[in-house]
């Protein structure tokens, strides 16, 4: 139902979290993330806590692929989930439960991981990958985030199509620098490269800049 990606910007320290879905508000139960802590989509047949328990593992000191495992063994379901992870030091673990939907599936790569269940085909996780690989170069994590979601709904993202997406990216701060959802539309990709461009530059990126910060 769901395609997603988590990411560490290796240069900045930067953690996100991307996401689209056939269905309305993904951003309001996929994605979650911490700075300096990690980033986690959890989905399928989605159950939030493994996130807020994925988080309290992280901070405490657990590595990706041990958070996983602890938040995936207080879950009552597990074949139901999919879940993706990145620790503050950019390792990956995923989870794809064997009663997942459809076609479903994860990538993990140092510095990302994706995954992706009821999806139109395999070929979307790849070019999830190859678009966020392309985009390495770009100045904003948010900016390759973007362009992998993009990516993987040309190649045919939810196999029912995508009615809502959303972003977050989580810097120094205890809130994100970037927090984008596009919560139900017939255009969420465009609306969503539209909302990134308009906070990311102009008049709100001025006002945006003078936020008091702690860090």
């Amino acid at each position: 139902m769901t395609f997603s990606i988590v990411a560490r910007d290796p240069d900045t320290g930067a953690l996100g979290v991307a996401t689209a879905t056939a269905g309305p508000v993904v951003g309001a139960l996929v994605p979650h993330g911490a700075a300096g802590v990690g980033a986690i989509a959890t989905q399928a047949l989605t159950n939030p806590y493994l996130a807020y328990d994925g988080l309290d593992l992280l901070s405490g000191g657990a590595g990706a692929l041990e958070a996983l495992e602890g938040t995936l063994a207080r879950d009552p379901a597990p074949e139901l989930r999919q879940l993706i992870i990145i620790d503050a030091a950019g390792t990956t673990a995923a989870w794809t439960g064997p009663s997942c939907q459809g076609v479903a599936g994860h990538l993990l790569e140092d510095g990302f991981a994706i995954a992706g269940n009821l999806i139109a085909n395999e070929a979307v996780l790849e070019a999830m990958a190859s678009a966020y690989r392309e985009a390495r170069g770009l100045a904003h994590l948010s900016d390759r985030l973007l362009m992998a979601m993009e990516a993987g709904a040309a190649a045919g993202g939810d196999s029912r199509g995508v009615g809502s997406a959303a972003i977050k990216v989580f810097h120094r701060e205890r809130y994100p620098v970037v927090d984008l959802r596009i919560d139900w539309s017939n255009a969420v990709m465009a609306e969503l490269r539209a909302l990134h461009s308009e906070v990311t530059s102009g008049d709100y990126a001025q006002f945006f800049r003078k936020v008091p910060g702690r860090f």
